[in-house]
């Protein structure tokens, strides 16, 4: 099937997206903080879903690739609202979500939100509360400063520019905390994670295993691998997954 694209309008600002028609569950794509939807691991579920004839999804968030949006206005409210603007517009049927790193934890609100078409999720190094858990506990002393004084540090990153934080992300993070009660997720899950990630460390992701409802979880440590987990390998074992939970 020949992949389509376009733009939806939602509060306000133009949410780019791509579509392949085709069988379902339809699979969707929900990347991490400030990826886009043209990444390695999103390019290779088009390619699958294009090889197989399966219905698959991706978008940018406001603020992100593609998308319309000032990326420093950027909230999980917000990209929450994204997700479920794409799934309510853009779909039709049972879900299978595929989240990575922030992606992760847009996948399980989402999840909690349309639970009754969720069919199956893969989350890759799901980075659930990160706000809260990961990054707050972890600003140094100049990040605070700067937060108070202007509401915005500027974090090194290896992959990429400076990341902008704000006092605005952390403050709404803490609204979508999940890990402190049970994840009311029923449907089947998957979950990948690196054993060298050096920004979602395992026990976390290993947190949300332990945390999610439903019995039907698999987590699979790739003890050599890396935060983004795009070896080849490692999208093999990305598809694999994406079709295990697709026959479950």
């Amino acid at each position: 099937m020949t992949e389509e694209s376009g733009v939806l309008v939602a509060d306000g600002a133009n949410l780019a997206w791509r579509r392949t028609p085709g069988a379902g569950p339809t699979v969707v794509w929900l990347g991490g903080f400030r990826s886009d939807m043209m990444g390695g691991k999103a390019q290779a579920l088009a390619d699958w879903a294009a090889r197989t004839g399966r219905s698959f999804l991706r978008f940018d968030y406001f603020g992100h690739g593609e998308s319309g949006g000032d990326f420093r206005a950027g909230t999980i409210t917000r990209w929450r609202e994204d997700a479920l603007s794409m799934i309510d517009t853009m779909t039709q049927g049972p879900l299978i979500l595929v989240g990575s790193s922030m992606g992760g934890w847009i996948a399980c609100l989402a999840a909690l939100s349309r639970a009754e078409r969720v069919a199956g999720m893969v989350l890759i190094a799901p980075a659930p509360d990160f706000t809260e858990k990961l990054l707050k506990p972890t600003l140094p002393a100049e990040a605070l400063t700067a937060l108070a004084a202007t509401g915005e540090w500027l974090a090194p990153s290896t992959y990429d520019d400076p990341l902008p934080i704000t006092r605005v992300l952390l403050e709404d993070g803490a609204r979508w905390s999940i890990l402190d009660a049970p994840v009311g997720i029923k449907a089947p899950v998957r979950i990948l994670q690196g054993g060298d990630d050096p920004d979602v460390p395992w026990a976390h992701a290993l947190h949300l295993a332990m945390a999610i409802e439903t019995k039907d979880v698999v987590f699979s440590l790739i003890r050599d691998g890396d935060h983004r987990l795009s070896r080849p390998q490692d999208l093999e074992r990305l598809l694999d997954a994406v079709e295990e939970v697709g026959t479950v």
